[in-house]
């Protein structure tokens, strides 16, 4: 199972929500290139950066942070946050993602989103399923859709997604511990998912459970920021895989 650690980004800054609410702010490091190459330096290749001006505004806002992390480390990037056009997405790639995640917009306006995947690759196309009470949230989870998650997830496999993000939103941020339950559901309704398991992930413990159920990766924000999972015991668990 691969391991993403996340960086948020607000006014070019590294910060944690709770809950996806904008008020629960929590600034970690203003330096986001810093939190990235501390990554890097513990075996990690893979990083979750999520634009959070973005997201509430709608258009891709923190591309610069995206490109020095791109540029000074060997990271590879997946992206997201407010990406609701073509023009959007030429800059996210032109800016070194490797991959970019689209939520609001898969619901929003799911003719774009299934051109970006004819147009790029279902290995450069990322669906953001983030859910409260299992119904889907989209515009950076200010608002809640009418779109059901698990019949959301399937219709999108179908037009040949592969990655899925799943978020469940009352569990973000809080460090009680993931979603297990919905994700050994969603993986065993769902051929040929690699399915990203994200929120509510607190200890290390919970790491191999995931790996158990079968998730492909897991998104870890808060425990690292809290010191509750430390980069060596990541380190450690990427090598003895």
């Amino acid at each position: 199972m691969r391991i993403i650690p996340a960086i948020d980004i607000i006014d070019g800054k590294c910060v944690r929500l709770s809950k996806g609410d904008y008020n629960t702010k929590k600034i970690y490091n203003e330096h986001p290139l810093e939190v990235a190459k501390e990554f890097e330096a513990h075996g990690i290749e893979h990083l979750h950066l999520v634009d959070l001006d973005g997201a509430k505004s709608k258009h891709i806002v923190n591309y610069k942070v995206l490109e020095a992390i791109a540029s000074k480390t060997s990271l590879k990037v997946d992206f997201g946050g407010g990406l609701k056009s073509d023009e959007d997405l030429k800059i996210a790639f032109e800016s070194g993602a490797n991959q970019i995640t689209g939520g609001s917009i898969a619901v929003k306006e799911p003719e774009i989103f299934e051109n970006w995947i004819n147009t790029y690759g279902n290995d450069k196309i990322i669906l953001g399923a983030d859910a409260d009470k299992e119904k889907v949230a989209i515009s950076g989870w200010q608002e809640e859709s009418e779109e059901k998650l698990v019949p959301f997830i399937a219709k999108y496999l179908q037009k040949g997604i592969e990655y899925v993000i799943c978020t469940d939103i009352s569990k973000d941020g809080m460090l009680e511990g993931p979603s297990f339950d919905l994700y050994k559901r969603i993986i065993e309704n769902s051929e040929k998912i690699k399915l990203i398991a994200s929120g509510g992930i607190s200890t290390f413990d919970e790491l191999p459970k995931l790996a158990d159920i079968g998730c492909e990766g897991t998104i870890i924000g808060k425990a690292i920021y809290e010191g509750r999972i430390s980069l060596k015991q990541l380190e450690n668990y990427i090598l003895n895989k």
